[in-house]
């Protein structure tokens, strides 16, 4: 089940809690003239993500589809998603299209972000951060929506468990216990 969460004016947090892992997996919907999806979401959270958008808009309507970086959670369900919406095209580091993205996932080719290079939806300006390792991948690239001062990004600050969309507490103290966490399993180092 998801959690929709108007974090900024048009911007949703869309958020599923998997109990099994105490992990949360978000993607972020901007409704605009030409809607924008950052991430995906895994495969099987499809069907899952797409009902939740559906609360929002038509999931055929997505225009753009974003991602931090190429890795499941991000961007598994790009062809997918491609498939239900016609007009969608990726939009990625060069690195992300060059190396994995057209290759793998895309359905039709990526459109690559320059550092720096701005992608307009309408009333709304996203700016690529090129980023490379940050949070990690050699292909990492961040959007920042100008006009709302709107960071969108992934496993940033990771937290542990079902975790509010917006707080003013401390992060990076849930990120330090994650990490200390993390240190007694299979993800340790």
């Amino acid at each position: 089940m998801n959690t929709v969460t108007e974090i900024a004016p048009d911007g949703y947090r869309i958020s599923t809690f998997v109990s099994q892992a105490n992990l949360q997996f978000n993607q972020f919907l901007v409704r605009d003239d030409e809607p924008l999806l950052f991430h995906t979401g895994m495969r099987r959270l499809f069907p899952t993500v797409r009902e939740a958008v559906a609360k929002l808009i038509d999931p055929g309507m997505i225009r753009w589809i974003g991602f931090s970086h190429f890795e499941a959670d991000e961007c598994g369900a790009l062809t997918e998603w491609q498939n239900l919406a016609p007009n969608a095209t990726a939009v990625c580091s060069l690195v992300a299209k060059s190396v994995s993205v057209d290759d793998v996932v895309a359905v039709r080719p990526a459109q690559a972000l320059c550092d720096g290079e701005v992608l307009t939806t309408g009333k709304h300006r996203f700016q690529f951060l090129q980023t490379p390792q940050v949070p990690h991948a050699w292909d990492a690239g961040l959007l920042f929506e100008e006009t709302q001062r709107l960071l969108l990004c992934s496993d940033l600050f990771h937290q542990n468990g079902d975790v509010e969309a917006v707080t003013e507490s401390d992060v990076v103290g849930r990120f330090k216990d994650m990490l200390i966490e993390y240190q007694q399993g299979p993800f340790a180092n």
